[in-house]
């Protein structure tokens, strides 16, 4: 065993569980808590796995996953931004460079540069992998806000406009799943929770 490689590796580990610590905007079905970014993750990387026959093309689906796993651990250093936090959204692909580098750099060079390029390309989201992945990490937030009743979505007076607009990329991952999301958005606007 290499020692010193082991112990980079298990300071990742370490620094990696600090995710479990960033808390998103969604809440739990049940509105018990807000999820924190590690549940997320979790959440749709099963997703992929469960859903991948919705795709658009076929896709490597290990690999989707391992995308869902990583894509939010530089909120450690970065912070989570709000889907509709328009100033936020202005600095997040900075905020999320600089901890990218910081933390997938805690790894052996060869670990760092694999979880970095695969964070990168699901940032792109121009491969099958990243744009199903997209598609999940866009579909888990209202999944969770429709089971909660929409409260997310009226505690943050959020329009209809906007809702579509976040979503409006899963087309590119899965045309099914981006009219579901649409259908979705729509019941929730009858219902008073999203703005018309």
């Amino acid at each position: 065993m290499d020692r010193k490689r082991f112990q980079k590796q298990l300071d990742f580990i370490l620094e990696v569980d600090k995710e479990k610590n960033i808390f998103r905007q969604s809440h739990l079905s049940g509105y018990i808590r807000q999820e924190n970014d590690a549940e997320h993750s979790w959440h749709i990387a099963l997703m992929i796995y469960l859903l991948k026959e919705y795709a658009n093309q076929e896709f490597d689906v290990a690999k989707a996953m391992m995308m869902a796993l990583i894509h939010d651990i530089v909120e450690i250093d970065a912070g989570d931004t709000y889907a509709y936090d328009t100033k936020g959204l202005q600095t997040q692909k900075e905020r999320e460079s600089k901890a990218a580098n910081r933390i997938f750099g805690l790894l052996p060079s060869d670990q760092k540069e694999h979880l970095m390029e695969l964070f990168e390309e699901f940032e792109k989201g121009e491969t099958p992998e990243s744009r199903f992945a997209h598609v999940m990490d866009n579909l888990q937030p209202i999944l969770l806000n429709d089971c909660n009743d929409g409260k997310d979505w009226r505690a943050h007076g959020v329009h209809k406009s906007q809702a579509l607009n976040r979503q409006k990329t899963s087309q590119f991952g899965s045309q099914e799943i981006w009219e579901f999301a649409k259908e979705l958005i729509e019941k929730n606007v009858e219902k008073g929770n999203i703005k018309e």
